[in-house]
């Protein structure tokens, strides 16, 4: 169905006329920050395979691969046969798949697109994984996932040999190394903790690659990291790629990693919901059209960046609506005054739109999908 915001495209002033809530880009910010990253890891020598669940967008993974990136990972299968459908050719799948029907799934993917990589942790899904690959003809390229303490998924160090020894001397599997994502790790808002907890898991991770090296099967890729250890995990000399994700839009939680212990912000906001003042008839207080269904709820409240009086503070009103209090001595915000928010946490918020309307200035320039959404199977 084309967008009712269609039509403001290369309009000046459009922006301010989006019907809401709408998803918002703003693609300086949004092109400063692709850039940024691509620059960091040219500076520190480690590739770039960045995590589609961030934006299940066809458009910004392509953006991101013609920057420089390995390719892309995707959380969900679901999530990479859309990415796929929409010329995606190289995705690494960072969640295990285990079912019969999700391993046809998985097979049909592999013939369809140029790279497939998947992760295993478990001895007997890699023995089916093998099977299935074996029955189709083909050959399925597998990271085995390491733990490293967060306990999500991964296979402890300790237990890894085995598995690595099983996967690289599987007929249908082709063992390209290993993954490794200590996501405990990437709020941290200490400085100090942050980096001395990724980089103790970083060197339990470079004592494996060096056991299985000495046994024969020395990883090609280490793939992990993200956002929020992309400045440190370099210096461990041990990832051969980032897995980074939210750098390009930035949410609140994001934020606070850097701003509460006075940091300065590596990247900037790009990702807002855009929001009209619907009701405003007592002094120091506004109902806005984006409620709980407009953001994830995860992380708290939105925090207000434009469009309403110094002081304001967003707090969830319902389902439907959204409030603002603010002081009653001032300015009133009234109906139709536009507002945006800085998401809580990008990623389940992208899942609840499926557009994004992408801006430079106070023009909207682009409307793009995004192809992923609720692709949770």
């Amino acid at each position: 169905m084309a967008s009712l915001n269609e039509p403001l495209i290369g309009v000046p002033g459009g922006r301010a006329k989006l019907q809401t809530p709408a998803l918002v880009i703003d693609l300086d910010a949004f092109e400063r920050n692709l850039a940024a990253m691509v620059a960091h890891a040219k500076r520190v020598g480690i590739g770039l395979r960045p995590h589609a669940k961030t934006h299940k967008s066809a458009e910004i993974a392509r953006r991101q691969i013609a920057a420089g990136a390995n390719g892309i990972c995707c959380a969900k299968l679901g999530e990479a046969e859309a990415l796929a459908a929409q010329g995606i050719d190289s995705i690494l799948l960072t969640s295990p798949v285990v079912t019969d029907a999700g391993i046809a799934r998985l097979m049909t993917l592999n013939a369809r697109i140029g790279e497939l990589i998947v992760v295993t942790d478990n001895a007997i899904v890699a023995a089916r994984l093998d099977a299935a690959a074996q029955a189709a003809g083909t050959v399925l390229k597998v990271l085995v996932d390491i733990d490293p303490g967060m306990s999500r998924t991964g296979i402890r160090a300790a237990l890894a040999p085995a598995l690595v020894a099983q996967v690289a001397e599987a007929g249908g599997l082709a063992y390209l190394g290993l993954q490794c994502y200590a996501g405990q790790v990437q709020h941290m808002e200490s400085p100090n903790e942050r980096r001395d907890a990724s980089l103790k898991a970083l060197k339990e991770l470079g004592e494996l690659r060096d056991t299985l090296a000495k046994a024969g099967h020395a990883p090609k890729i280490l793939s992990g990291g993200g956002t929020g250890t992309f400045d440190i995990d370099p210096d461990a000399r041990v990832l051969t790629e980032l897995q980074v994700g939210s750098y390009i839009f930035m949410d609140k939680q994001y934020n606070d990693v850097w701003e509460k212990p006075g940091d300065r912000l590596p990247f900037e906001t790009s990702l807002y919901v855009q929001s009209t003042v619907i009701s405003a008839n007592r002094p120091g207080l506004a109902t806005t059209d984006a409620g709980l269904k407009s953001f994830a709820t995860d992380a708290g409240p939105p925090f207000l960046k434009s469009g309403a009086p110094e002081g304001a503070v967003y707090f969830f009103f319902g389902d439907e609506q959204g409030g603002i209090t603010y002081p009653r001595d001032g300015a009133q915000l009234q109906p139709g005054d536009v507002v945006s928010c800085v998401v809580p946490h990008c990623d389940p918020t992208v899942n609840l739109y499926d557009r994004y309307h992408c801006v430079r200035g106070d023009t909207l320039e682009a409307i793009w999908s995004v192809d992923g959404r609720g692709r949770s199977a």
